[in-house]
């Protein structure tokens, strides 16, 4: 049995080459389309299952179902498996079959979820308190949605090259604010038909076992399944990702490239403060504007909405600015994003207002703008330039993980401040405080990106293949003129 799903979960086989340009010209256009939109909304589905508690935090209060510390303690349980299997899971990915590792995840958490809609009743049967079953099941949930995000990394490096990388990929991240933005809608529109609590678990959860049944048969893996070249060679790129010594284990390859790498461990730090900002902001909000600013429920999630909506071009911006403005190098762009974003916290916090709704709105999705970025670029984009192509989903799992004790910081911290230190205006000021940290995290891999790592990895080669070297440098980065003596 267990040999049968081991087998279910390894990589496709590659498929026999092609030949025709013209063919592969074709294949390779509509399978870069399946596999990006395929790849996309199936992570938003992931948030509609995920992010639709945080949203009703409030009417489970007032049900006198759970407290805020309670929901505090339910979030700190689900980041915390969810950031250990994130990083599990990028382990894993790099080793699995893509589509079937993604429905695998998601079809699990659709079941978690039609589970939560029924606790009070199963709270019946089983001899347990109603907070710990629900810990146990968010838990669970977290380590189903641990399983979206490395395939994903996985499928990006493999179906783009690393010369419009940046862009895809912020384009790609986009879908954790489409689904965010999108399920708050859901939940909204569920809360004017006065459909009860239940069904903000209940319809994600359907939507979910659908959509994962809909990657199983529609989705592939790797070019190679299909018989295409790899992406660099498809698109003559000059720039290719760089692969582990050959001969080396799996283990040595994540020991070598991943935890023993500088550079990526500084965008993890960074990535934990990033994620404090982002959640502590994004999971609270409809808290904060109810219980501080007098908004009803259908308001504050209308508001806080526009967090995530905007969220969306704002990563796809940072994104662009990236590649175009800054030849693929992502320090920059993320150190303007963090400046602005700390100041649109600070905003946020003391123009909120019943009486202000749409500067509420204004400021919120400022917010969501300027935290898409570096969340977008530190964790993904910059941690597979930092280290090579084999560890590209171990990489982005290390920073996933790191991210996720942020919003563990975010769901436990958030709440313990706002009861204890400052109430709401401590939780904003702390966000910006994060937000520094962050940006002087992120400012150490700035000479890291000076040229990409493939060519400064040649410089150590023999006279003989300096001259190849020097030449590429040129071509990419002219302003750096070396001199072979």
């Amino acid at each position: 049995m267990l040999a049968k799903i081991a087998n279910w979960f390894k990589p496709l086989p590659d498929a026999q080459p092609l030949t025709d340009e013209q063919e592969i010209k074709r294949l390779y256009r509509s399978w870069r389309l399946k596999m990006f939109f395929s790849m996309y909304f199936g992570y938003a589905l992931f948030y509609f299952t995920r992010k639709n508690l945080d949203i009703i935090k409030p009417v489970l209060i007032e049900n006198n179902l759970f407290t805020i510390e309670q929901l505090g303690t339910i979030g700190l349980v689900i980041y915390f498996v969810y950031g250990v299997g994130k990083f599990i899971s990028g382990m894993l990915a790099d080793k699995c079959n893509i589509r079937v590792f993604m429905a695998t995840g998601l079809f699990a958490s659709s079941i978690i979820n039609l589970l939560f809609a029924f606790l009070p009743q199963i709270t019946a049967y089983v001899p347990v308190s109603l907070v710990f079953l629900a810990s146990l099941l968010w838990g669970l949930n977290g380590a189903a949605q641990s399983m979206g995000f490395p395939p994903v990394a996985k499928g990006l490096v493999y179906w783009f090259s690393p010369s419009e990388r940046a862009t895809k990929w912020t384009l790609w991240s986009s879908s954790h604010t489409f689904g965010a933005f999108f399920v708050a809608q859901l939940i909204s529109l569920l809360a004017w038909l006065k459909c009860g609590w239940q069904m903000s678990f209940i319809v994600p959860a359907i939507m979910g076992i659908l959509y994962s049944i809909f990657m199983l048969h529609y989705m592939t893996d790797k070019p190679g399944c299909v018989g295409l070249p790899p992406i660099e060679v498809y698109r003559k790129d000059t720039v290719a990702p760089v692969k582990s010594k050959i001969g080396m284990t799996r283990w040595e390859i994540i020991t070598t490239y991943v935890l023993k790498n500088p550079f990526l461990w500084a965008l993890a730090i960074s990535y934990i403060f990033i994620y404090y900002v982002r959640f502590a902001t994004l999971d609270w909000a409809t808290t904060f504007l109810v219980q501080d600013r007098g908004f009803s429920m259908e308001k504050a999630a209308a508001a806080a909405s526009a967090m995530p909506f905007l969220g969306m071009p704002g990563g796809i911006v940072a994104g662009y600015l990236a590649d175009k403005w800054f030849g693929g190098r992502c320090t920059q762009i993320n150190l303007i994003y963090l400046a602005i974003l700390a100041a649109s916290c600070w905003g946020f916090y003391k123009i909120a207002s019943v009486d202000a709704f749409w500067m509420t709105a204004i400021f919120a999705a400022f917010i969501g703008f300027f935290v898409d970025g570096p969340q977008n670029l530190a964790g993904g984009v910059q941690a597979t330039r930092v280290t090579v192509q084999d560890a590209a989903s171990a990489a982005c799992g290390l920073t996933g993980m790191c991210g996720y004790f942020g919003a563990m910081l975010a769901s436990k911290g958030a709440a313990y401040i706002s009861e204890h230190h400052g109430g709401w205006r401590g939780v904003y000021i702390s966000c910006i405080i994060a937000c520094v940290i962050a940006g002087l995290c992120i400012a150490t891999t700035w000479k890291k990106e000076t040229t990409p790592t493939k060519l400064r990895i040649k410089v150590t080669w023999k006279r003989r293949r300096q001259r190849a070297y020097v030449k590429m440098v040129r071509f990419v980065n002219p302003s750096k003129k070396k001199r072979i003596k």
